[in-house]
């Protein structure tokens, strides 16, 4: 029978890893010690830790570190990875190592068995590239798996959530002006209030997440200060001078964004305060999110014994036992994409709170609670516009009879008549079941006429 497995040695000895399996020793004990939970480690951090590899070879190379073939087959290898060709070879929890040594080295024994096929040697035999000789040259774990956890949140939010944001933005423009003179009834403390256009109130909402997504933005520019160099404690050691400025460079080139040297490599390394702020600009995206969500919740909740102001499509059947129910399930599915993301945020604060000393040990939590937020935001963003916001439709008849029965309108009468007498004529209209204008007449506060230019909603708004 062939063996279904080989043996792979590091520097605590021999150990069994699958036979085809392109990862080595360093893998299998993390597969054997952390069996825990199915959250790997995600597929944007693993390529952008192998964007830092390629960048790391044509650097050492430039530096005379590394031959020209060496640079070559750690390249090729690397654009392999990037292609998604190989990325079963990635198996590793995010409750590993806190530093993601494991990660990284599971990377450098890819490549290597990788180029070991590319030459016809045997898998394992760290031939022609070594995992740590080569692949791992003038890079420790502690300055490459913050730094590609910078690089691929940056990365995703400038490609991937601040687009889907434009586009949600986009359409509650539209929605905007199309309701430009659609006046309805304000509600403030979930109460009649003044009047608005349905137009002025879809534009808070887009306002809400451009102020969200700027803010977002903003808090990127540090993120683009990378600790590349640092090495184990950020004091640099066994990395060449002007490996950083290389690296970064060829890291800048391929990503078509711009990274630079960090100012300061230990601080970035000890603790990852900037991280957690960017977390905290996605926990306000997901504030301002759940806040829409739940308004457009309530002005469609009806359809008879409701509000009703906007109608929204009707995707599925709303219940197993109701016939005909249709409820803002998009509204739900957001919120509770809202709520966990928050959540992720609080476990981002404490992990970033928690870092001891030259390193914070809680890095693969960190760069994972930030890219599944922005995943599952990116993801909710999307579905949320195609499958509700774009469809949702305003209900003239329900907006105009909720207008006309408020006793709020009283409020544009107080210039005329005064606080107190407005206030007395819309108890008497509430009392005894009359509008406004019937209430006003009895107690000769104003008569007919006056009382109908006073009451001009369009001027109101």
């Amino acid at each position: 029978m062939t063996k279904n497995f080989r043996f792979e040695k590091d520097s605590m000895g021999q150990i069994k890893v699958p036979a085809e399996a392109l990862w080595g020793a360093q893998t299998q004990r993390s597969i054997i010690n952390f069996s825990i939970g199915v959250e790997l480690i995600p597929i944007e951090l693993i390529y952008s830790l192998t964007i830092i590899k390629k960048a790391a070879a044509i650097a050492n190379f430039k530096l005379g570190l590394i031959n020209d073939e060496k640079k070559d087959l750690i390249i090729e290898a690397c654009t392999e990875i990037l292609e998604g060709k190989h990325d079963s070879q990635f198996p590793l929890k995010i409750w590993q190592t806190g530093s993601g040594t494991q990660t990284n080295m599971n990377i450098n024994e890819v490549i290597s068995n990788i180029s070991a096929l590319k030459t016809n040697s045997e898998l394992g035999s760290h031939h022609p590239i070594h995992p740590n000789d080569d692949v791992n040259k003038s890079q420790s774990t502690n300055d490459t798996f913050p730094a590609a956890i910078q690089i691929s949140v940056v990365t995703q939010i400038i490609k991937k959530l601040v687009p889907s944001i434009k586009e949600l933005t986009k359409v509650l423009d539209r929605k905007s002006n199309e309701w430009k003179d659609l006046i309805k009834i304000g509600r403030t403390h979930f109460q009649d209030a003044v009047p608005i256009s349905l137009g002025q109130e879809v534009s808070a909402w887009s306002k809400q997440l451009k102020d969200a997504e700027d803010a977002l933005i903003i808090s990127l520019d540090e993120l683009c200060f990378l600790p590349l160099g640092g090495t184990a404690v950020g004091t640099g050691i066994n990395c060449p001078k002007d490996f950083s400025e290389e690296s970064i460079k060829s890291i800048s080139e391929y990503t078509e964004l711009f990274f630079y040297k960090s100012k300061n490599h230990f601080s970035l390394m000890a603790s990852h305060d900037r991280l957690a702020q960017v977390m905290g600009q996605i926990k306000i995206l997901a504030s301002a999110l759940f806040k829409i969500s739940n308004d457009i919740k309530i002005l469609s909740s009806g359809p008879r014994s409701g509000i009703y102001e906007l109608i929204i499509p009707q995707n599925e059947p709303g219940s197993s036992i109701m016939p005909g129910k249709v409820n803002p399930t998009q509204c739900e599915s957001l919120s509770m994409v809202c709520t966990q993301v928050m959540g992720f945020e609080y476990a981002v604060s404490i992990a970033n709170a928690s870092g001891t000393l030259q390193m914070n040990e809680y890095k693969p939590l960190i760069g994972f609670n930030i890219l599944t937020s922005i995943k599952l935001l990116n993801n909710a963003i999307s579905n949320f516009r195609l499958k509700l916001v774009e469809g949702i439709q305003a209900n003239p008849k329900t907006i105009k009879t909720n207008l006309e029965n408020s006793l709020m309108l009283v409020t544009a009468l107080v210039p005329k008549i005064g606080y107190e007498k407005a206030a007395e004529i819309a108890n008497l209209a509430f009392n005894e079941s009359i509008n406004l204008k019937e209430a006003t007449i009895k107690l000769g506060y104003l008569t007919a006429n006056d009382f109908e230019d006073a009451i001009n909603t369009n001027k109101m708004i």
